[in-house]
């Protein structure tokens, strides 16, 4: 079985987000399964690796109004074996944010139309897309011939759409016969993600609640009846992380390192992220929250009651970046109280880990959540997460039962800062008695959210896919 994996974003490559982490990790665990997987991705102009080197290949597209000509370039995924291509072209693909450039409509057609081409001269059995900005490419297959290998498309997030004026579809050299309300045609756009959701053969999203959830009215950003229509088609897989990277017993970013059956080293990194952050050292309960500062994340909410959560002595830590609305709140909160509130409005790897390792909680109040990678590395550290039972947040915390001793977690339903206090003063209440908090502790860090499970699931779509590829070619 030979498989293309198709990001714009692939860690260490490029980043903004769990897509890129997902990106960087799966493909080596299928690698280790058996599975002959690939990953191709634009060469953003921010990419700095010195191991990737040109191939002396150039690669042109042949549906895209203009033409636009890539240079190939290769690397692998770091320690792994698994090749990665970058596809360049500097006047296309201009700009060092990753989601940024003159362009981005017309940069994600020329990408997938060149993604379409680069994977039939290589012969791949499925090709894994991944989000709107590869999306085309399912469409691009639907209008060649049988032998066009399989697609899977999988949802990060069903909010981010691509929706273009329907110039962008005559540019895009599709065959009019996909210019239709049943085709790439939604609410008068040319919307990529619909198109792929259209036409891949086989859908996922990254959880099995996410899955239920976009087939709503509430969740489905407009694209509900799209997901029922393809309900038999839809999967939900959960995310993992490499658990390699991501061990606290080996991890070097931290100052202390322990273990779920020794975690003496989790309070002294407690106490040294309190005095890195400036925060008064002591045993009281930390709360600690990174994120994109915005409304998706539950930031509203979370301001609502922030000053009551520390009113009942929880000491807050905020790392990442986002609205300025967020960035002012908070950090207006933590000059009146230095020694409670941490705000740190940047993206730093490493005081991630730190903060993963040295808190006692961790907060996702979130809107919505399709999988959410925070949760897992916060167990994964034996910090305990307090979420809104919502997406991939409601698969993997289960609320902590004290008669059954049995749960990872804490967590709330109903979308209101009420709400989550209620779900940090449950939380706080088991802090006071130690005895079950380490229990809890343990439950969290024997939780499994390694790729391990996600990887098989995968394997077992991909072989889904190459039946019906089959049986395709055979009813030609």
């Amino acid at each position: 079985m030979k498989v293309l994996f198709v990001a714009y974003e692939v860690y260490p490559f490029a980043k903004v987000g769990g897509l890129a982490d997902v990106a960087g990790t799966l493909p080596k665990f299928l690698k280790k399964l058996g599975v002959d997987i690939e990953l191709v991705m634009p060469y953003h102009p921010g990419i700095e690796n010195k191991d990737i080197i040109s191939t002396g290949l150039e690669l042109s597209t042949t549906r895209v109004e203009g033409g636009y000509v890539f240079d190939i370039f290769e690397s692998t995924l770091p320690g792994s074996d698994v090749r990665i291509f970058l596809l360049r072209n500097e006047e296309l693909i201009d700009s060092t944010e990753i989601y940024g450039g003159r362009d981005l409509g017309v940069q994600a057609m020329a990408f997938c139309d060149a993604v379409t081409s680069f994977a039939q001269g290589r012969s791949y059995d499925v090709v894994h897309i991944n989000d709107w900005q590869t999306a085309l490419v399912a469409p691009y297959f639907e209008d060649l011939d049988e032998s066009a290998p399989a697609t899977l498309l999988t949802i990060h997030n069903l909010g981010y759409q691509g929706a273009y004026s329907p110039d962008y579809f005559y540019r895009s050299g599709l065959s009019d016969r996909f210019f239709t309300y049943e085709g790439v045609l939604h609410y008068g756009k040319f919307n990529f993600l619909k198109s792929g959701l259209i036409y891949a053969d086989l859908l996922n999203t990254v959880s099995k609640a996410y899955a239920e959830e976009i087939q709503t009215e509430e969740y489905g950003a407009g694209l509900h009846e799209v997901l029922r229509f393809r309900k038999g088609d839809l999967f939900g897989v959960l995310n993992g992380i490499d658990y390699d990277i991501y061990d606290p017993r080996t991890d070097t970013r931290l100052p202390y390192n322990f273990s779920v059956n020794n975690i003496d080293g989790k309070a002294k990194c407690k106490s040294a992220l309190q005095q890195e952050l400036k925060l008064e050292v002591s045993d009281r309960p930390l709360i600690s929250l990174i994120s994109r500062l915005v409304h998706q994340k539950g930031l509203d909410i979370l301001s609502d009651v922030i000053n009551e959560i520390v009113a009942h002595g929880v000491q807050v830590a905020i790392l990442g970046t986002g609205d300025n609305h967020f960035e002012s709140v908070f950090r207006s909160i933590s000059k009146r109280c230095p020694d409670m509130v941490s705000v740190n409005l940047l993206f730093d790897q490493d005081l991630a880990q730190r903060i993963y390792a040295g808190s006692d909680m961790f907060l996702m109040p979130s809107l919505y959540e399709p999988c959410g990678l925070g949760q897992m590395f916060s167990m994964r550290y034996g910090t305990i997460p307090v979420v809104r039972y919502t997406g991939g947040l409601r698969d993997t915390v289960k609320e902590f039962d004290e008669q059954q001793m049995i749960g990872n977690g804490f967590g709330f339903t109903d979308y209101s800062g009420g709400a989550l206090l209620e779900a940090v003063k449950r939380a706080v209440s088991y802090y006071d008695r130690k005895d079950i908090w380490r229990t809890i502790i343990k439950n969290a860090m024997e939780t499994d959210c390694s790729w391990n499970r996600s990887a098989d699931e995968y394997i077992t779509l991909y072989n889904s896919l190459m039946n019906m590829r089959k049986e395709k070619s055979q009813n030609a």
